[in-house]
């Protein structure tokens, strides 16, 4: 069994999106999200590289990485930490990533993307938002808060 639970890997497929960080050379950090951020196996995610230059540069310079992914509404997610390497185009690495992609339904060109870059969990932590600190709001309340907040923000018409 990997590091990965099976709550984290649904987390991952449904949120859509992870925040990467990494350092740069000049020790100043670099934030990135990525909407393909997606489950490799029971140890890694990973990531396809369509528009991350200073991430990868940061990766290929030894960068271990920091990916957040959370639950929007209920104000829950986890934080993976490990190391990252980057696959190019051409190589066997490249070709299953794109694979693994389509396989979770992401639909970007492959023209698009100029590289896969796995990462290694070696850690994984919860994520969770102080509104549960003091046990006044269940999960539902927080939900149903921030549902109608983006109701409010993004109203349908």
């Amino acid at each position: 069994m990997g590091i990965l639970t099976d709550d984290m890997k649904r987390l991952v497929r449904e949120a859509g999106l992870g925040f990467h960080a990494t350092v740069s050379e000049d020790g100043s950090p670099n934030l990135s999200p990525k909407g393909t951020t997606a489950v490799w196996d029971d140890d890694h995610l990973f990531f396809a590289d369509i528009r991350s230059p200073q991430t990868v540069a940061n990766i290929r310079r030894g960068s271990d990485v920091e990916v957040n992914v959370v639950d929007q509404f209920v104000r829950k997610g986890y934080r993976f930490k490990g190391p990252a390497v980057v696959y190019e185009r051409g190589t066997d690495d490249f070709a299953a990533g794109i694979a693994r992609l389509r396989e979770e339904g992401f639909e970007t060109s492959e023209e698009r993307i100029q590289a896969i870059v796995v990462i290694e969990v070696r850690d994984a932590s919860p994520l969770i938002s102080p509104a549960y600190d003091d046990g006044t709001r269940t999960e539902a309340e927080i939900v149903s808060a921030w549902q109608e907040r983006f109701a409010r923000l993004h109203p349908q018409g």
